[in-house]
């Protein structure tokens, strides 16, 4: 676990763990486990990206992460990908 320079940080993060917690369990596991493992570790900019993701419905997301269809905005079908490889490459280094 990554040490916080401040109660904010630790507050935003415990923030986006919440918000990354849906309604679906499928949706729970993909994102839950990413944002564990992986979301600290992305810049910025995508951190911003993936917390934008989380503003979309949760249909949306099961679809895209499904691949039944692609997310027409580019940046969030970049952040579907990171999700789905990252998680991915978890899974095969266990």
């Amino acid at each position: 676990m990554r040490n916080f320079n401040t109660d904010l940080e630790r507050a935003e993060y415990n923030r986006v763990i919440w918000h990354s917690r849906r309604g679906m369990l499928e949706l729970d596991i993909v994102l839950e486990s990413f944002v564990k493992h992986s979301y600290l570790l992305l810049d910025l900019d995508s951190q911003a990206l993936y917390r934008r993701l989380l503003t979309c419905e949760d249909q949306e997301l099961f679809n895209w992460f499904l691949k039944k269809e692609p997310a027409k905005d580019a940046g969030l079908a970049a952040m579907v990908e990171i999700i789905l490889t990252a998680n991915r490459e978890r899974a095969d280094a266990q």
